[in-house]
């Protein structure tokens, strides 16, 4: 990615403000989030793009050599640049998000001891999540289509 794209797509160089055990920790989480999300890809249910966005911005604070390489990866780069460019969630990966985690609430809820308390304060973040996922868009913008309003009144 040349330096004009970067700055173009928000990417900064803020790896090189941080000392080298700052770094060496963002790499480490670079790669636990990339390992995570890789299983995520063929594991049903584990997801796979907030795990490689987690990986990108880990990247992005320690090398961009990495970075570059996640976000033009020619699996999990596609994603994460649909994300960067138009904020966009794929439907399939809202569904499977907002199922898994209704069936983990409710497994939660009914089988586990957990308090009341404690199930309520997980339901409230899960519900954030939910409302977040499905409040954006599953596809981009068509090139064709002309904005809503012109902005002339």
């Amino acid at each position: 990615m040349s330096k004009k794209t970067r700055e173009d797509s928000g990417q900064n160089s803020s790896h090189a403000q941080h000392s080298t055990p700052v770094r060496r920790l963002y790499f480490l989480l670079g790669w636990f989030f990339f390992g995570v999300g890789a299983v995520g890809a063929v594991v049903p249910g584990l997801p796979t793009t907030p795990f490689m966005l987690l990986a990108l911005w880990a990247f992005s604070k320690c090398s961009q050599r990495f970075h570059d390489w996640l976000y033009a990866h020619p699996t999990f780069g596609p994603p994460l640049q649909q994300w960067r460019s138009h904020r966009t969630i794929p439907l399939r990966a809202k569904l499977l998000a907002v199922t898994m985690m209704t069936l983990s609430f409710v497994y939660l809820a009914f089988f586990t001891d957990i308090s009341v308390w404690i199930k309520l304060l997980i339901a409230m973040v899960m519900l954030y999540g939910a409302v977040f996922i499905l409040s954006k868009p599953s596809r981009a913008p068509d090139r064709g289509t002309r904005p809503l309003s012109d902005g002339s009144g």
